[in-house]
């Protein structure tokens, strides 16, 4: 039930920008209701992310949005890289329309759009409240490790009213100058020196005389990047000192210029500038993400260069990664130590995107004798292998590494690695439909395999509880006696993937554990995370049914299932 203005709720999110809607909306889908504070009383109305890879599509996927933001988006085609006269150094070709994830590896968009197809769905979740034109004025935090709630005094910027909210968790996406990282006492890791640029977004109805692809300027004098964002929109990114930020910011005919290498012979009248701004781009990740039951997440958590265009796919990554964790703790299906796992996973990936497009950014514009060398260094090889072209065009994600829930063992190079995100190819229904393979998985955990299942491994299953998929090959039908349900691998993806073993999935789709091969090293593996999943607590017989008992067995049949 939807929780009444000033009373407890169990999460308060801070920010409706697409990280605190996505995250709101995944919570829904675990059952968990949640008000959302955001001080404008509208989306805002003018471009800022305009990138999304494959992986982040599966969010997306995951909360309903995926085929509405598909309808709008621009697959892009690729990336060229020029010099200052804008003669091509390399062109790196998309080639396949569809990467592993099953969409296309980078998608251009306007933020706008998606935060609309965003709303649109709240609208239809009684567990989200969203609270637009209100003002978050201040959080008090508990005392730590009293399990308390934090108290959140909140101003209707409209009637002036002013009440205090109670919750038992708050997920501050709340910007880079997060209110929620003041209130946690957390700072800023500096990772790059900051840089000045100057951003054009423009509306065309004529399309510009000029490659689709992404185009990057490595003008260390003046660095530039091109994007098509949409059938009539583009943007611009230049690199500009404050007086000509301010000559192009104040004198349109000085802006056109600026894009006159691309517009060509279009009529000016034809160009309506849509936006121009200056940026600061920064590369900075906060020391410290969660205190007790308060969470940064998005640009409150890290701020990341364009040069990789993963700023808003990092938000939307966080919230995916800590709501379904969120969520069992709230239903008492985990303890607390699981929310540990959030920032001991998501902290070092953010470092990681936000130092590869620092690197990046300088190896593409810096003026200095080094990076001129590696420039021609790269591109020399790059015109005679397809290492640099994979580099450039593939999903720079990293699997997690370390902590509880991503302990690699000695595991062979090849198959379901724990930490990894698992593929999604498309598969069929027994009924012959074509599906994608998230739709099959569900929202929760799910082991996926090629063959039988052991006694001990059903019981594990049921006591996640994990969704049971059976993978058939083409042209093999069920018989009937498969354990779950059954997808048809047309493409044989999943086959390839799974190396005739089975993976166990989280409900981010992140491989928990594997078997490759050796029947029950899944189960042998139990012990690494059956422990920080499990809830705390005994089960008495007739409690059953409750969901936080089967978890709280998960342990013990862990261990059982590994002895049997």
């Amino acid at each position: 039930m939807t929780p009444a203005p000033g009373e407890r709720t169990p999460v308060a999110i801070i920010g409706a920008g697409p990280v605190g809607l996505v995250a709101a909306l995944l919570l829904a889908r675990y059952g968990v209701p949640s008000e959302v504070f955001e001080r404008h009383p509208a989306p805002y109305p003018l471009p800022r992310a305009v990138h999304m890879d494959d992986e982040v599509m599966r969010i997306l996927q995951a909360v309903g949005a995926a085929d509405a933001f598909a309808a709008r988006s621009r697959p892009a085609l690729g990336m060229q890289l020029v010099d200052a006269q804008h003669r091509v150094l390399a062109r790196f070709l998309r080639d396949d329309p569809l990467g592993a994830n099953g969409y296309p590896q980078a998608n251009m968009f306007d933020q706008p759009e998606l935060e609309h197809i965003l709303r649109d769905l709240l609208k239809r979740q009684p567990l989200i409240r969203l609270h637009g034109d209100t003002e978050v004025l201040s959080l008090t935090l508990p005392p730590p490790g009293t399990g308390r709630s934090t108290s959140i005094r909140v101003k209707d910027l409209h009637s002036g009213a002013e009440r205090t909210v109670h919750a038992d968790a708050v997920l501050g996406c709340d910007g880079a100058t997060s209110l929620t990282r003041q209130a946690i006492g957390s700072r800023h890791q500096v990772l790059g020196r900051p840089q000045h640029w100057f951003v054009i977004d423009v509306r065309c109805p004529i399309p510009l005389p000029v490659w689709e692809g992404v185009h990057q300027v490595c003008d260390p004098a003046r660095p530039a990047t091109y994007m098509r964002i949409g059938e009539d929109r583009y943007r611009w990114e230049f690199r500009l000192n404050e007086e000509e930020a301010e000559a192009a910011l104040t004198n349109r005919a000085r802006a056109l210029e600026l894009l006159a290498p691309w517009t060509g012979t279009i009529p000016e009248h034809q160009l309506d500038v849509v936006r121009m701004a200056r940026y600061t781009f920064r590369a900075q990740v906060a020391d410290r993400w969660r205190q007790d039951r308060a969470f940064l997440l998005g640009d409150a958590a890290h701020l990341t260069p364009p040069f990789i265009g993963q700023g808003l796919g990092a938000g939307l990554r966080d919230a995916h990664n800590l709501t379904w964790k969120l969520a069992r703790v709230l239903h008492g299906q985990s303890t607390e130590a699981l929310l540990d796992t959030y920032e001991r996973e998501r902290r070092p990936h953010a470092v990681h995107l936000v130092r590869t497009a620092v690197l990046i950014g300088q190896a593409m514009t810096s003026g200095r004798l080094a990076a001129r060398i590696a420039r021609r260094a790269g591109l020399a090889v790059g015109r005679h292998t397809a290492l640099l072209s994979h580099a450039v065009l593939t999903t720079l994600s990293p699997a997690f590494q370390g902590g509880a829930l991503a302990r690699r063992t000695a595991a062979p190079a090849r198959g379901p690695r724990p930490g990894e995100l698992g593929p999604q190819p498309s598969v069929h229904t027994v009924n012959g439909d074509a599906v994608r393979l998230d739709d099959l998985l569900g929202d929760g955990f799910a082991l996926v395999t090629c063959r039988p299942l052991t006694s001990g491994e059903i019981r594990l299953a049921g006591a996640l509880p994990a969704r049971i998929l059976t993978v058939l090959p083409a042209g093999v039908q069920p018989t009937g006696k498969e354990d779950g349900a059954c997808a048809i691998d047309t493409t044989g993806a999943l086959h390839s993937w799974l190396k005739g073993g089975m993976a166990l999935l989280r409900p981010d789709h992140v491989v928990l554990a594997a078997e490759h091969g050796k029947s029950g090293s899944l189960l042998e593996s139990a012990h690494a995370w059956a422990q920080i999943l499990a809830s705390a607590g005994a089960v008495e017989e007739d409690d059953a049914a409750n969901p936080a008992h089967g978890s709280a067995r998960l342990e013990t049949v862990a261990k059982a299932a590994v002895n049997a």
